[in-house]
């Protein structure tokens, strides 16, 4: 796909009991892919959406937190 580094982050409100996923969005614009981590595991594998799934995953987890 590509050499370019991933930029990770997670999100700032991560900080609520460690079960946390990091993203690297610096992919999303150039190949419409979004990575995907467990933080507590950098080095392990990473799942890599579309965007459109993306945005799906980003929905479900804040409506479930309604």
């Amino acid at each position: 796909m590509t050499t370019e580094p991933l930029h990770w982050f997670k999100s700032s409100y991560s900080n609520n009991g460690g079960q946390c996923i990091e993203v690297a969005t610096n992919l999303a614009v150039s190949h419409g892919v979004i990575p995907v981590r467990d933080s507590k595991n950098p080095n392990g594998p990473h799942l890599t959406l579309s965007t459109d799934a993306w945005s799906g995953l980003v929905e479900f987890a804040r409506l479930a937190a309604l």
